[in-house]
């Protein structure tokens, strides 16, 4: 994308909710719009060195007490001499018939990308881009409403999609715009206003950046993060730095979401869904920013303001 060309409005209706990163196993969600054919279900993380087991149930509901039906449980296994998974069904309290796949292509001490693809009378699961198994469903996929992760893995992040970008003919998941691109503010910012950049962070980055402009092209403040060297910082326009004290959440091919949320005399930021402080700046100067620009190492999927 050239540097003066506009990035067109992407619908984020592909993206049920927002991703979740590094959250503490046992881990159990709500899958916001429950489950039916065609949405993805993403998981990142790392084997243990010591991992004996770990699952991801698709679950009726979140009860403790009753247990929920599960509609799919996958069971990587790696305690035993030939390590591999079982998937299975609980319905009404009692385990299904299970089945079993060998050949597991995870390791302790590897990392992994495990992806769940749903479909109208089975779900597929790739392991690492290869596909590992199919298991047809045994519960309606509509009753699904909850994610629940557990035992021995740790994990980097889950990311849930409204439509696999692998069904072909698709055209509801978007195609992702390259940096650097720049989105209108036409009616400048004011308080209240959310500003949300969702995207990828490439194999190998060097910086990203998001800075608000004026009609002059002055930019009143920017965030950018810098992957040399780890940092968060706002820049001021006369180039002056103020670093943010935060843990940097930035990883390369990992998904993220940046909210600015403008509020009388300055904006907050929040990464991932951690808030990272605020910035000082005017009201006056607010209202006259004309252009959200963004830069970077990164692959942009979604621009809201």
């Amino acid at each position: 994308m050239s540097p003066g060309e506009k990035l067109d409005p992407i619908p984020d209706s592909f993206i049920l909710q927002p991703p979740v990163f590094h959250p503490v196993v046992p881990y159990v969600t709500t899958i916001f719009g429950g489950l039916h054919a065609g949405k993805m279900v993403m998981l990142q993380g790392v084997v243990p060195l010591d991992a004996h087991r770990f699952q991801v149930d698709f679950q009726c509901g979140c009860s403790l007490c009753p247990r929920p039906d599960i509609a799919f449980h996958f069971n990587p296994r790696f305690h035993t001499t030939k390590p591999h998974v079982i998937c299975n069904t609980l319905h009404g309290g009692r385990w299904q018939r299970e089945a079993r796949w060998p050949h597991l292509a995870l390791w302790r001490g590897s990392s992994f990308l495990i992806l769940f693809l749903f479909g109208n009378e089975e779900v597929k699961v790739s392991v690492n881009g290869q596909h590992f198994l199919h298991f047809r469903y045994r519960l309606p996929l509509s009753h699904v409403d909850s994610l629940g992760i557990f035992g021995d893995i740790l994990v980097e992040a889950v990311g849930f999609l409204n439509i696999s970008p692998f069904v072909e003919g698709s055209r509801e998941y978007p195609v992702g715009h390259e940096a650097p691109c720049s989105h209108a503010l036409p009616q400048g910012l004011w308080p209240g206003q959310v500003i949300i950049v969702r995207g990828l962070v490439l194999q190998e980055p060097k910086h990203f950046t998001v800075s608000l402009r004026d009609q002059a092209a002055h930019a009143p403040v920017t965030f950018r993060a810098s992957f040399a060297d780890g940092t968060l910082a706002w820049i001021s326009r006369w180039g002056q730095k103020k670093l943010i004290s935060a843990p940097f959440l930035f990883y390369p091919q990992r998904f993220f979401e940046v909210l600015l949320l403008c509020q009388e005399g300055g904006l907050k930021l929040a990464l991932n869904g951690q808030g990272l402080g605020a910035t000082s700046v005017n009201q006056q100067a607010l209202e006259q920013l004309r252009e959200l620009r963004i830069s970077g190492s990164v692959q942009l999927y979604c621009v809201h303001s």
